[in-house]
């Protein structure tokens, strides 16, 4: 088994190990003394995957109960949560108890977030079944929910104490939710790591998948154990995101995925910085290549000052201007706040 080992204020491990989800229930109850487990799943997930993590928790004498909401972004919303809460309560879940969020990244941000708000905060357990959700969204702690005005606005920081991370899930994935999770593999080899970024280019990273996985989170690992609550470095982490959480609010959260939102952002932002003479000439290009190798969009329709525009409504805004993070090259990355009335016009060049 490998393990990545978390050194935040609530420290934790991540665990990467073929078939670990057949044994949730005793990994689950070596981080707690909890008598309740509320397992928290979509429609699509609960199909796949539910009934074995229900019946592990069981067999180490939890009593477990199941929340089901129906799959997608656009459930990604308070309404939902408060669903969470009416069930925990009906459960009666105590400030001991804890909260197992299976499935992909939607269902990680929002039962994270119910666990981080429910009697002002209770303990859960990552077990992600996604790619995106694996590499990325499962780690460091940031939960959340979108509202009209913009994506995951409401939020809280609250690392779980356990992520429990079983590549052979991906094996019940259509090819385009490996896509989407891809984006954010890319992601870590352009802000943090040249040589995951060849790797890529060189090999089909399905094939090393499970290298893969534990590069990516050791890469969080690091950025989150010194930044924990995203005041400096962490915010390198959100590479492409602005501009693609603009075009998934531009979509209503339809049609565009979380992946394929951020692949064209990070095309679109490094595009920009490299006519501004910022990054590194040919960057663009070979994200561009490696974005369209695992099928993923490198470009939209939308109105680009619809999309400037949306900017103004991200979390990372403040005084009048967004932070944008950029490439130097592939592998070394900053940040550079650009005011809002000037997005346009820089990401126009």
């Amino acid at each position: 088994m490998r393990v990545v080992k978390v050194n935040t204020g609530t420290p934790y491990d991540i665990l990467i190990e073929r078939g670990l989800t057949d044994n949730a229930g005793s990994l689950v109850k070596s981080v707690t003394n909890a008598e309740k487990v509320t397992v928290i799943t979509d429609s699509n997930v609960e199909k796949l995957y539910a009934k074995r993590v229900v019946s592990s928790l069981e067999s180490e004498g939890f009593d477990t109960s199941l929340f089901v909401f129906e799959a997608g972004e656009k459930q990604k919303n308070l309404a939902t949560i408060a669903s969470m809460y009416n069930h925990m309560a009906d459960f009666r879940m105590s400030r001991k108890d804890i909260v197992v969020a299976l499935g992909g990244g939607v269902v990680g941000d929002m039962a994270g977030f119910a666990a981080a708000t429910y009697m002002r905060g209770i303990d859960f357990v990552q077990i992600p079944t996604s790619l995106l959700a694996q590499v990325d969204s499962s780690v460091g702690g940031k939960t959340g929910v979108d509202i009209p005005q913009g994506k995951n606005l409401v939020g809280a920081f609250h690392q779980p104490r356990l992520v429990i991370i079983d590549p052979d899930t991906l094996k019940s994935l259509p090819q385009y939710y490996i896509n989407d999770g891809m984006a954010e593999v890319i992601k870590y080899g352009c802000i943090k790591d040249i040589g995951l970024f060849v790797t890529l280019e060189t090999e089909n990273a399905l094939d090393i998948i499970e290298d893969i996985i534990e590069t990516c989170v050791s890469i969080k690992r690091d950025v989150v154990n010194r930044d924990e609550k995203e005041k400096g470095e962490r915010m390198l982490l959100n590479f492409g995101h602005t501009l693609g959480h603009s075009l998934e609010k531009i979509y209503n959260f339809e049609g565009l995925s979380h992946g394929q939102a951020v692949a064209i952002g990070m095309v679109m932002i490094t595009a920009a910085s490299e006519k501004a003479g910022i990054t590194e000439k040919g960057c663009v290009g070979r994200i561009e290549a490696l974005c369209k190798k695992y099928g993923l969009p490198v470009s939209d329709t939308a109105d680009i000052a619809e999309i400037a525009a949306e900017c103004a409504s991200d979390k990372k805004s403040s005084a009048g201007s967004v932070s944008f993070v950029l490439l130097k090259k592939i592998g070394e990355s900053f940040t550079r706040k650009t005011p809002l009335n000037d997005i346009l016009e820089f990401i126009s060049l």
